[in-house]
């Protein structure tokens, strides 16, 4: 969810944000945090719990800072505070053009195209909708398309925000009453009274038919008709928390091993200890720590100095031990590069799982995700994601801070800074497939590739044709043709190369490849 207004160049955004490894954690200390002025209450609040339970992993540090009920970044409320836009943090692609958005909304046309133009049982799913701009392209754009529209039974909006929701309620639901639900809220869309239902999870989303109530607070199942659920997930994965890990040399065969767990440092066995020490190299979690508290004779503090610092544990942890072994490429890493970084994010790969087995049903060597699961009959829907990372690299030092549109600390003013990673699409692509035998993934391939494969350049210059003579003319035609053209910019401000869209759909064998990834649209389905 972050794209700053100005972009300017991958390697300055990594040195500003990149980590700092500290001591190990076992040798830091503090003061207490009633003695410290803290740059915010939640500053203050993990202060406290890391001063009374350890050092925390990254994930829980990030996790705290976004969504915490005390002044986390997108739960918190604050008067006049908007992160979207120019007057906000950052500013997202949609918010950028119009285009963006109706160019998605196109590409879920194409799908359903594809698929067979099913009449009835499609879902809209989004993932993360920020203020809503980007569905409200979509069902803008797709009501063109009546046949696909009125085969929409609901829109489902993943969002655990309540104030985001009620911003996504104004601009797709307006003056709509909206209402509690067995599994969050719902309204009607503006756009032919389509059903918006919102959840906190995409696991409440059903796989199965879904009957509302005719007064809208309950909801019944009928599994007896398979669901096509098509699912934007924008901006999103970026967001999600991340684990990190340093591979380090063996312990020498006599030391003492000891394993760190929220309750403290714990030795192992002599046994344990042995085998231990015998495995070669190991990964160490990075963990978060209060920082050193800033001279206060002869300097001037600022807001975006960190007040917290990432630290190495002193001895393995539960994720250490685990959650690099659950990949190849992770075990590959271990042994050929020491001292190596990688990030890891367990709710990332939750999520793709779950949209995989939405999509294709679940693997035969898996178990549904939630009662709203089950095995699908014959695969159908769509997913897209677009965000930005590496291609095929596992991220490393991709933890940063976004603030008023600059780059800042990701250690400083929690609550108060958004934080945002590099996605790891190899990861997605493998936990997709590992859910679901009933799909196959593309890409990812660059942003500027996708958007020019499904018709921005057109679509630009249709609405510059559309533009009049008045006194704000040449403003507005200046304002679409910068706008289309950064979405697609390889270079300096532009997140054409940046940014990367993958596609999940139902598997093909190889035989059809989805439109912006090498396919075409495939009219006659």
């Amino acid at each position: 969810m972050r794209s700053i207004i100005s972009y300017q160049g991958r390697n300055a955004l990594r040195n500003a944000s990149r980590w700092k490894c500290r001591a190990p954690c076992a040798a830091i200390r503090w003061s207490s945090s009633e003695d410290r002025q803290w740059s915010t209450p939640l500053a203050k609040q993990l202060s406290e719990a890391i001063t009374a339970t350890g050092p925390t992993p990254l994930a829980s540090f990030m996790r705290m800072c976004l969504t915490s009920d005390v002044g986390g970044y997108y739960t918190s409320k604050q008067d006049g505070r908007d992160q979207f836009g120019q007057k906000g943090d950052f500013i997202t692609s949609p918010e950028i053009s119009q285009v963006f958005g109706e160019l998605i909304g196109i590409w879920f046309v194409a799908e359903w195209m594809a698929q067979g133009r099913k009449s009835k049982g499609v879902e809209l799913v989004e993932i993360g909708p920020g203020r809503g701009t980007l569905m409200d392209d979509m069902l803008r754009t797709i009501r063109n398309f009546k046949p696909m529209a009125s085969s929409i039974e609901a829109v489902y909006l993943v969002e655990a925000s309540p104030a985001l929701r009620e911003a996504q309620k104004q601009l797709l639901c307006g003056d709509a009453p909206i209402t509690e639900t067995s599994i969050g809220h719902q309204s009607i869309s503006k756009y032919a009274n389509i059903p918006i239902i919102w959840t906190e999870n995409i696991r409440f989303v059903p796989s199965g038919k879904f009957l509302y109530g005719t007064s809208r607070h309950h909801l019944t199942r009928d599994l007896d008709q398979d669901k096509t659920p098509f699912i934007v997930a924008h901006e999103f994965f970026d967001a999600l928390p991340i684990h990190a890990f340093q591979s380090i040399p063996p312990p020498p065969l006599n030391s003492e091993s000891t394993i760190q767990t929220p309750t403290g440092s714990h030795p192992l066995s002599p046994s344990a200890a042995k085998k231990e020490a015998q495995k070669g190299p190991q990964w160490r979690e990075m963990v978060v720590s209060p920082a050193p508290p800033p001279p206060t004779v002869g300097t001037s503090s600022s807001d975006s100095a960190p007040e917290f610092q990432l630290t190495l544990s002193s001895a393995p942890t539960p994720h250490s031990l685990y959650l690099p072994a659950i990949s190849p490429r992770y075990r590959a890493i271990l042994s050929q590069a020491p001292g190596s970084v990688i990030e890891i994010s367990p709710e990332s790969l939750a999520y793709a799982s779950t949209i995989a087995t939405l999509i294709g049903g679940s693997s035969s060597s898996t178990t549904p995700s939630s009662t709203f699961t089950s095995a699908k009959r014959t695969p159908s829907g769509a997913a897209l994601i677009l965000d930005y990372g590496p291609s095929s690299t596992i991220p490393i030092n991709s933890l940063r801070g976004i603030h008023k549109h600059k780059h800042v600390s990701p250690f400083s003013m929690p609550g108060l800074v958004d934080l945002s990673v590099d996605v790891d699409f190899t990861a997605l692509a493998e936990a997709a497939v590992n859910a679901s035998e009933g799909v196959e993934v593309h890409g990812p391939v660059e942003q500027g590739a996708f958007l020019q494969a499904m018709g921005i350049k057109e679509r630009a210059e249709m609405l510059l044709g559309k533009i009049k003579g008045d006194t704000d003319a040449d403003e507005n035609r200046k304002r679409i043709d910068t706008a289309w053209k950064r979405l697609i910019d390889r270079g300096g401000s532009g997140m054409g190369k940046v940014y990367k869209a993958m596609a999940i759909v139902p598997e093909s064998g190889g035989t059809r490849k989805p439109v912006g990834f090498g396919g075409d649209v495939d009219s006659s389905a």
